[in-house]
């Protein structure tokens, strides 16, 4: 029988990347408690194993092959969720430091379950609207990388995420394929909040035909401290 851990193992080694024991365990007792808490809570439509470890495991990882990933970045996972991509990055790459930001209280309760279990360290999981914690001095404009797989049209994830940014930073935003209006539509935005669209990379997700894109957004100077403005304009009123 094939060792389960096959497809997380292959891509990783396609994109340079090897996978020891501990790892094994660690994104293993993931699953087991994303599975066990999904139960009482929704945290994913996504349950069998091999689902799993491609449209959550790699797809969180799959920053890594796209960009040099430096272990002593401190990033922020903005709408974490269920904890991606924030925690497998974490697993894959234990030096990051890292904040998982979540608006729902169950969901962090979720993620501080799984970083006990894990016996994860240097990473933190907080209770918040991204808007508020934003205009927090000790939050803000304090990070290397902000990456974020939340469901949001850019210009407003692009407001929620850049002022977590430091000057010569970088915000990811994992978004899906065919999304180049939606980036057009950001440019505003995005020179307001400070940011300078980088590179847009699509991508096949394993041996499927799972489209996926990158937006990297660099932070090239300070965003204004209006932003972002107050829990729920992002989205119903988009700069």
């Amino acid at each position: 029988m094939k060792d389960k851990f096959d497809l997380l193992e292959d891509r990783l080694l396609q994109w340079g990347f090897s996978l020891n024991e501990e790892q094994k365990d660690k994104f293993s007792d993931y699953y087991d408690l994303l599975i066990e808490w999904n139960q009482v809570m929704n945290l994913t439509a996504i349950t069998e194993f091999d689902e799993v470890v491609e449209k959550h495991f790699l797809d969180s990882i799959s920053l890594a092959a796209y960009i040099k990933l430096n272990e002593h970045w401190k990033i922020i996972d903005v709408g974490t969720g269920a904890g991606f991509p924030g925690i497998p990055l974490k697993i894959m790459f234990p030096g990051l430091r890292v904040l998982l930001a979540d608006s729902l209280n169950k969901r962090v309760r979720f993620l501080n379950a799984v970083i006990d279990k894990l016996k994860l360290n240097h990473i933190e999981a907080v209770h918040c609207r991204a808007e508020e914690l934003a205009h927090k001095h000790e939050y803000r404009e304090q990070y290397d990388l902000c990456v974020s797989r939340a469901v949001a049209n850019l210009s407003s994830l692009s407001e929620y995420c850049l002022p977590y940014v430091k000057e010569g930073g970088m915000f990811a935003a994992y978004k899906s394929a065919g999304i180049e209006k939606e980036i057009e539509e950001s440019k505003n935005a995005v020179k307001l909040l400070g940011g300078k669209l980088r590179k847009v990379m699509q991508f096949q997700l394993a041996d499927t035909e799972y489209l996926r894109s990158f937006v990297l957004i660099d932070k090239v100077k300070h965003t204004p401290n209006k932003y972002p403005r107050k829990a729920g304009t992002p989205v119903k009123d988009p700069l």
